[in-house]
Formats: C-alpha cells, sequence, structure tokens
C-alpha cells in the first residue's frame, strides 16, 4: 500500500460524534502498552501520527485518523490497565462496544498482542454473558469478537524483543492459548524493525476490496 495521506480526523466518546463520511473502516485493539500506536505509525510512514505513550491507559477516548483519502484507521483505548480510575474503565466498555457491535463501516479488526506474554484471561464474573465487552482481557474480547462475528486480524507486536529463534514457538503459544485455528494465524510483528508489515497491508487490503 502507497501512503498518499494520513491525517487525524476526530476523537469521539460516543456515536454520536463518529464520522458521517461513510468510508470503510479498520479497527485496532488491544491491551494497554501493547504497540497499538506504534504499529498503526509504521503502517501509515508517519512517526507521531498516533500519540505513543509509555503510560498505559493514555488513550481513554476512540481516535479516527483517514488513510489515503479513502478509509479510515481507528484506534481504541487499550483494555486491562489495572490503574485506570474505575469510573474511566466503566466507560471504556460501553464506549468500545457501541462502536464495535454497531458500526457499519467496519470492515476488520486488527486484535494485537504482545508477542512477549501469553493472552490474558479477563473478568472471570462476566463469563456466563459474553454479549457485552469486557474492560480486560485478550481472551474475553476474542470471544466477543466471535460472538459479534466480525472479521479479525492476529498481530503479534514487539517482535524484534524476541530471540528470532524463539519467535516461531511464542506464535505457537499465543494460538495455543486462543485456541485459534491455522486460518485465524497470529504472525509478529515490529514497528522498529518492519517485520509483519508488508503482511498486515496485504490482509486489510484483502478485506477492503472484498467490501
Amino acid at each position: 500500500m502507497k501512503i498518499t495521506s494520513a491525517v487525524f480526523i476526530k476523537s469521539c466518546t460516543g456515536e454520536k460524534d463518529f464520522p458521517k463520511e461513510n468510508m470503510p473502516e479498520i479497527a485496532f485493539v488491544g491491551r494497554s502498552n501493547v504497540g497499538k500506536s506504534s504499529l498503526i505509525n509504521c503502517l501509515v510512514l508517519r512517526k507521531n501520527l498516533v500519540k505513543t505513550s509509555s503510560t498505559p491507559g493514555k488513550t481513554q477516548v476512540i481516535n479516527f485518523f483517514k488513510i489515503n483519502n479513502a478509509f479510515n484507521f481507528v484506534d481504541l483505548p487499550g483494555y486491562g490497565y489495572a490503574k485506570a480510575p474505575r469510573e474511566t474503565k466503566e466507560k471504556w466498555g460501553p464506549m468500545i462496544e457501541g462502536y464495535l457491535s454497531n458500526r457499519k463501516e467496519l470492515k476488520c479488526v486488527v486484535f494485537i498482542l504482545d508477542i512477549r506474554h501469553l493472552p490474558t484471561e479477563g473478568d472471570k464474573r462476566m463469563k456466563d454473558d459474553i454479549r457485552h465487552l469486557p474492560t480486560e482481557g485478550d481472551k474475553r474480547m476474542k470471544e466477543w469478537l466471535e460472538y459479534y462475528k466480525l472479521p479479525v486480524i492476529y498481530a503479534a507486536t514487539k517482535a524484534d524483543k524476541v530471540k528470532q529463534s524463539e519467535i516461531k514457538k511464542q506464535i505457537e503459544k499465543i494460538m495455543e492459548s486462543l485456541e485459534l485455528e491455522r486460518e485465524s494465524a497470529v504472525f509478529p510483528f515490529s514497528a522498529k524493525t518492519k517485520t509483519g508489515k508488508d503482511i498486515l497491508w496485504k490482509k486489510i487490503n484483502g478485506l477492503l476490496r472484498s467490501t
């Protein structure tokens, strides 16, 4: 994908604020501090389109970015940050759920994991009610996305922080933990080395063309 333009559109806290342009959208989800902002910046060849931070939980709104005047990237708040205020965490779930479950422009979700760690479990108290989006937990998020039958691309970031000989093993552990079949393969990604960038764009383009 040749990037000719990538611009920030707006930050939103609810459906009433979402863009009305009816453009295809690709959403990015993942735990706080998983490297979501760096991944998006890498894809669009911009250093600071999405503000990065070493502080987990910094993104507390839904941010929209217009790419090539043709489609939008949507950066959703990271989940699972234990130190976020309770009232903030209570807002995240409904805000993200409202977008993911109702947004007709949404074409796929890029689910970002940290290659160095196994997927987190999430809140066991919500186990019997998968209809509502969890505010923490990779496994809960995966189950929720499957429940709503949303197309998902899995990317394991920070691959440069793992020995080359360990990457395949870590990917297999993540897939086993999430109970993913081969057709839902997780692939390694590194914003630093650009590993996985072309693969991710190929998957995104395929979904954009199919709509």
